[in-house]
């Protein structure tokens, strides 16, 4: 079945977040950004070719999860900017522990037959 493709982010990150509904998807995606930010403050110390590692260290931890935990296709496959913004509006609310609530409203519009998910 085949749908619109999402009109803006709001409607993109109810569908972010049911495609990172088992919590360790969510602490892995947390831990490669974490990473990241570790890997941009070294680059300041070390050089700027290590930001050649930011993309491999975020990217890895997060499509690991999603193969092998959440056994579904990263969502930055098909919507790359969009899942970008939705990683570091995870992690930012992962870090302040806000994160739960917002899988649970995401269930809530699903579960409502609220227009969340688009493609495959």
């Amino acid at each position: 079945m085949s749908e619109k493709p999402f009109a803006n982010f709001r409607e993109f990150w109810p569908y972010y977040v049911r495609e990172h509904s088992h919590p360790m998807c969510r602490a892995f995606h947390f831990v490669g950004s974490t990473l990241v930010l570790a890997v941009l403050v070294a680059s300041i110390w070390y050089g700027p070719w290590l930001l050649l590692a930011a993309p491999v260290v975020g990217y890895g931890f997060a499509w690991f999860s999603h193969f092998t935990i959440e056994r579904n296709r990263p969502a930055t496959f098909k919507y790359p900017l969009w899942s970008l913004i939705a990683d570091w509006k995870m992690w930012f609310l992962m870090l302040i522990g806000r994160m739960q609530p917002e899988v649970a409203r995401a269930n809530e519009l699903a579960g409502s037959g609220a227009r969340v998910a688009a493609g495959d």
